[in-house]
């Protein structure tokens, strides 16, 4: 409580109105949430707030989500579990990364969960806990990044029996190619998967947590023999798999301000290197956006913005901070026009999924690049 009270006489005394802004929608995020929680019955979801919650900010999606009672939140590091706790989340907290073993050994919480990712990890907390903690054993079908290897998996079962104080509350995996439809290595996956669930349950009758889904594992849901979904990207409203038969949307858009507006003749030039050269009089406005915003630099003459509805081709080098973009087509542009950077509408030119596929790399990596510095606020 005091913390909260330095924290908002702090805000009062300096505060200012930003150039830019994220802003988020609260009824998107529980919708897209209970969309998934009601997927299938006997299935919960668990809402994965790793980097940033995506880039859309931990804190807030966090004490959002936390309403609606998840199992567990899934974080990647001791870290992130860390801030969660510290501001008052009641939810558990599965890090579902490598922890150093000396930080779990030395952690005080009961309700901060600990994935067990690697055998020396486990074998080392066999020989060293003292006090009870709880675990997910994170087994390797087939993606061979991270996990105990089915080959080490009885040893793996040996050592946390030894040690009375490693409880064991669930079991986990990650699929490699499941946005694939019809995915025979995903297939493969789901049969070891499926037979270790079999045999883990005889070791551990009191086995809570069985969770190998993502966002884009859903879609083979049916085959699947677990009981939670980890969801990252499509609690945020984006669907990696590209499928039909959900109906979620993004929650993030991002805007920020026209900072000045000039004409150029034709033949003159815009931005680093003159990509850009005018064949025509022109009307450019410049923004307070560049690539430490996270606009990514190969927009360059290609992006889009949107002012007053009509989209701004981004025009030049995208700068660090700052992007010009073609307004000849806005009669009545201004200084201080709201100009929409990210556009919540998937369908739009600078929507998420059309600046993924514009810069061909994939959703996530544009999200999680959005400096936490920027303000992120509730619609």
């Amino acid at each position: 409580m005091i913390r909260t009270l330095i924290r908002k006489l702090r805000e009062k005394k300096f505060s200012y109105e930003p150039l830019v802004k994220v802003e988020l929608d609260g009824d998107r995020l529980i919708k897209n949430f209970r969309v998934f929680n009601t997927m299938r019955p006997g299935v919960c979801v668990a809402p994965v707030l790793k980097s940033n919650a995506y880039g859309h900010g931990l804190l807030l999606v966090g004490k959002k989500l936390d309403n609606e009672h998840p199992p567990f939140f899934v974080v990647d590091s001791y870290h992130e579990a860390v801030i969660l706790k510290n501001e008052g989340i009641y939810s558990d907290i599965l890090i579902l990364g490598y922890t150093f073993p000396q930080n779990i050994l030395n952690a005080r919480r009961n309700d901060v969960v600990f994935g067990l990712t690697s055998i020396g990890q486990i074998e080392e907390l066999s020989k060293s806990l003292k006090q009870k903690k709880r675990f997910h054993l994170k087994i390797d079908t087939g993606m061979h990044r991270q996990g105990i290897s089915i080959d080490d998996l009885l040893r793996a079962v040996r050592l946390i029996k030894k040690n009375p104080y490693m409880l064991l509350e669930g079991i986990c995996s990650h699929f490699a190619d499941a946005d694939i439809k019809n995915s025979e290595p995903t297939k493969k996956q789901i049969e070891r998967w499926n037979n270790i669930v079999a045999s883990m349950k005889k070791e551990f009758p009191n086995l809570k947590y069985m969770h190998t889904e993502a966002t884009a594992g859903t879609q083979y849901g049916n085959l699947i023999h677990a009981n939670v979904l980890r969801v990252g990207l499509g609690i945020y409203g984006i669907d990696s798999a590209k499928r039909n038969d959900l109906s979620i949307a993004p929650i993030l858009r991002m805007e920020s301000v026209v900072a000045g507006i000039r004409k150029i003749q034709k033949g003159e030039c815009v931005g680093y290197n003159a990509t850009f050269c005018a064949d025509r009089e022109m009307t450019v406005a410049v923004v307070p956006v560049g690539y430490f915003e996270g606009v990514d630099r190969r927009l360059s003459n290609k992006g889009f913005f949107k002012i007053k509805e009509k989209y701004c081709p981004v025009i030049g080098r995208v700068s660090m901070n700052m992007t010009s973009v073609d307004v000849s087509h806005i009669y009545d542009v201004k200084e201080k026009d709201i100009i929409e950077i990210i556009s919540s509408n998937p369908g739009d030119k600078n929507s998420i999924e059309s600046i993924a596929n514009e810069c061909g790399i994939l959703p996530y990596e544009i999200l999680v690049r959005i400096p936490e510095k920027i303000r992120r606020v509730w619609k």
